[in-house]
């Protein structure tokens, strides 16, 4: 259901249900919080990148959202306590991770792309928030952080009318960060992940938390957190090692610590 593998610094993270266009069942979200859980338990890994297996499909979908079927029938939930929708929609996590997406994110899959914090997109996705064609909504944060995104008149047109973005509107819009070929998804985003690699883990994290903050708290907050961010990476062996290594004139070894 959802497979993890590290390449150097980074986590893989794969949901691999093509057979059912990766739809969120209760197997799903457990597997997807647990593979987060490792990203985040691992102090080699420094980013993940989310992808999605679409072999098989004619018309590729990095994820349908929740698996109406199982809703149906009243299987399990399709969350968890911690991750909320997909074991991930509102888990708390201190790494980023990067959505690789080819093809349709659409519904509960829209939010789980609104949930990353970078988007590499393939020119034949789309993103689109299809709940009120189903008397739903998008319970899972896409009211909020597609307007966030891509500004309110945006989101409202596509929350009511329930119809996707094309990747390249996504792109003009701001919620996908780079725009490719449908065979260069994977490459961009290990080339993406790969640069923010290059940086201080530490500095990459704390700078991380300070901007998610910036929608909802208040400058005061905001430059509280930004101090106390400082103050960590300021006490850090990576600060030693940034610095020697620009006197030095090369490359620094980061270590995490």
């Amino acid at each position: 259901m959802v497979e993890y593998e590290v390449q150097g610094r980074v986590g893989l993270i794969t949901l691999n249900r093509p057979e059912a266009r990766n739809a969120i069942n209760g197997e799903v979200a457990a597997a997807l919080e647990a593979a987060v859980d490792q990203l985040e338990a691992d102090p080699e890994v420094w980013i993940g990148i989310l992808r999605a297996n679409t072999a098989g499909q004619d018309r590729p979908v990095f994820s349908a959202g929740a698996d109406l079927k199982a809703v149906n029938s009243g299987g399990p939930p399709l969350g968890t306590s911690r991750g909320g929708f997909g074991g991930f929609t509102f888990r708390e996590r201190r790494k980023p991770v990067i959505a690789a997406v080819d093809g349709l994110a659409t519904a509960g899959g829209c939010e789980i792309v609104l949930s990353c914090d970078l988007v590499v997109a393939s020119t034949r996705s789309s993103f689109g928030l299809a709940e009120v064609k189903r008397n739903l909504i998008a319970g899972a944060g896409g009211l909020f952080r597609l307007p966030r995104a891509i500004g309110r008149a945006a989101a409202m047109e596509a929350i009511l009318t329930g119809e996707p973005l094309p990747a390249e509107r996504a792109h003009q819009l701001g919620l996908v960060n780079q725009l490719v070929e449908p065979d260069q998804v994977e490459s961009a985003a290990l080339a993406l992940a790969d640069k923010i690699c290059q940086n201080a883990p530490l500095a990459i994290w704390a700078s991380r938390k300070v901007v998610l903050a910036a929608d909802d708290a208040d400058d005061e907050t905001l430059w509280r957190m930004t101090n106390e961010a400082m103050a960590g990476v300021m006490k850090s062996e990576d600060l030693k090692e940034g610095l020697q290594a620009f006197v030095e004139k090369r490359a620094p070894e980061w270590k995490g610590r």
